[in-house]
């Protein structure tokens, strides 16, 4: 086998349809239908409309391997806080509080991603409350 082609691209999980990615499968010539089956039986633990990344990596004898990671870190902020969006003065004006309660669930699915699986929870931890002081989201002990 020889690697082809790599390709990124974020879905969610209700989106495993043959039009929404076909094109991408279809530049690289694969089965888009075993794509999608393959897909949606690695992501039926989510709810419908979860944002993922795919990275796919298809080979030249039509065959292909993916990884589906879980979602960013914002998002997973931004369902915890209850909010929109993140504050347009971060630093300057607070836009909610999340508990390290939060910080810690978000960091346990996020040490489960296969790019992650080396980092500590405490270093996921600190990565993901800079994350939310740069959103204007402030991190408390208890709410």
């Amino acid at each position: 086998m020889w690697w082809c082609a790599a390709q990124s691209s974020p879905r969610s999980v209700s989106e495993s349809r043959p039009v929404p990615p076909g094109r991408l499968l279809q530049s690289v010539q694969l089965n888009i239908m075993a794509f999608c089956k393959e897909f949606n039986a690695r992501t039926q633990k989510y709810k419908p409309d979860t944002p993922m990344a795919v990275k796919l990596t298809a080979y030249k004898d039509n065959t292909f391997e993916f990884t589906v990671k879980s979602p960013s870190v914002t998002w997973f902020l931004k369902k915890a806080a209850g909010i929109e969006s993140g504050s347009c003065w971060p630093g300057h004006v607070s836009v909610t509080e999340i508990s390290l309660r939060h910080v810690y669930e978000i960091a346990k699915i996020k040490q489960a991603d296969p790019f992650k699986s080396h980092l500590s929870i405490e270093a996921i931890c600190k990565s993901i409350i800079g994350t939310a002081n740069s959103m204007g989201i402030e991190v408390v002990k208890d709410l």
